[in-house]
């Protein structure tokens, strides 16, 4: 775990490490969300970036039961 420093603007940088992992890159936009007293920074994905990540999945819909069914 890293320390970070908030500056006077209310900045912090993102620890290379952290940055690297996340693949985050300069100018990506993130979402800061508070979480308890813990702040999330969420990256937010290209739509293109997304395209093929559920290949493979199974989309068969007859397994899926009605919430109407659990009644």
């Amino acid at each position: 775990m890293q320390t970070v420093t908030v500056s006077p603007k209310f900045q912090v940088v993102i620890p290379k490490e952290v940055r690297e992992k996340l693949h985050i890159k300069p100018g990506q936009k993130m979402m800061a969300m508070p979480y308890g007293q813990h702040i999330q920074l969420i990256p937010i994905q290209n739509p293109k970036d997304l395209r093929g990540m559920l290949k493979g999945c199974d989309i068969n819909m007859e397994n899926i039961r009605d919430k109407s069914d659990r009644i």
